[in-house]
């Protein structure tokens, strides 16, 4: 006799599409895109969702959280710099004192952690999905993105020419670590000018990433590694504070810019 509920193959396949579809649809248009689902991204997201925002955070691969999962040399721990200890006592995070002003945690467990807050604050993933391009109105201000399926970049050339789709969003946060995508496509449509981030110096790019996170171009905000390319900041390496306390900081500045732009 089965302990489990009689469902069919197409049941399960009708489960997913049109729970997937439905979400899809309702977040075409949201309040806030995020790009990146690392630290900076899930924080971020988590603290607008906390207040009420529809956020929608776009990831490129298949898994969330970026290098908050492995930690430094693929080493799974992860350092926190005082006072970044208090969003682990947040989070429920367990860690140790490592050095005085210095504390270390799991990476998974910090990570999921973090992941669970974002989701139970409401937040919303698409995986998988690659930034392609912004959508641009009046004043060349940023009104959306537009993405495709990460699999369609390892297609032959031949046969690539899948056309991308575009999600609207009253504000987009560029939360994509180094490689700052939405800032640089801005760059390459002469609109921004970001600088390339600098040589490693924990103690001076944590405070750095995050005073300068903050709108950098009508309609998008910049946060995370990402902040450090734009404006030329040292690099932190794996001490993740400065992600944490960067998300907040672009949640804070997001609330102040959509009151001002309702």
């Amino acid at each position: 006799m089965s302990i489990f509920s009689p469902v069919s193959e197409k049941d399960v396949t009708r489960a997913i599409v049109s729970g997937f579809m439905k979400q899809f649809d309702q977040y075409a248009d949201s309040d806030i895109i995020i790009i990146g689902a690392g630290p900076a991204g899930l924080t971020a997201g988590r603290e607008l969702c906390r207040q009420g925002f529809k956020v929608l955070i776009i990831e490129r691969n298949n898994y969330l959280g970026g290098g908050f999962w492995i930690g430094g040399f693929l080493m799974n721990k992860v350092t926190f710099r005082a006072p970044a200890q208090k969003h682990l006592d947040e989070l429920k995070v367990p860690y140790e004192k490592a050095v005085e002003g210095l504390y270390v945690a799991d990476g998974p467990h910090a990570c999921s952690k973090l992941i669970a807050a974002a989701c139970d604050a409401g937040v919303k993933f698409l995986n998988m999905t690659t930034f392609d391009d912004v959508v641009l109105r009046e004043a060349n201000r940023v009104s959306g993105v537009v993405i495709n399926w990460t699999p369609v970049n390892a297609l032959p050339r031949e046969i690539t020419c899948v056309d991308p789709i575009a999600l609207e969003a009253r504000l987009i946060i560029d939360a994509t670590g180094h490689d700052a995508v939405v800032c640089k496509k801005l760059e390459e449509r002469g609109l921004l000018k970001t600088i390339g981030f600098g040589a490693m110096w924990v103690e001076r790019s944590e405070d750095l990433v995050v005073e300068h996170t903050g709108v950098v171009h009508p309609g998008l905000i910049v946060c995370g590694m990402a902040t450090s390319t734009v404006f030329g900041l040292p690099r932190m390496g794996p001490t993740f504070g400065g992600m944490l306390l960067s998300g907040h900081r672009a949640a804070e500045e997001a609330v102040k810019y959509l009151a001002g732009n309702k």
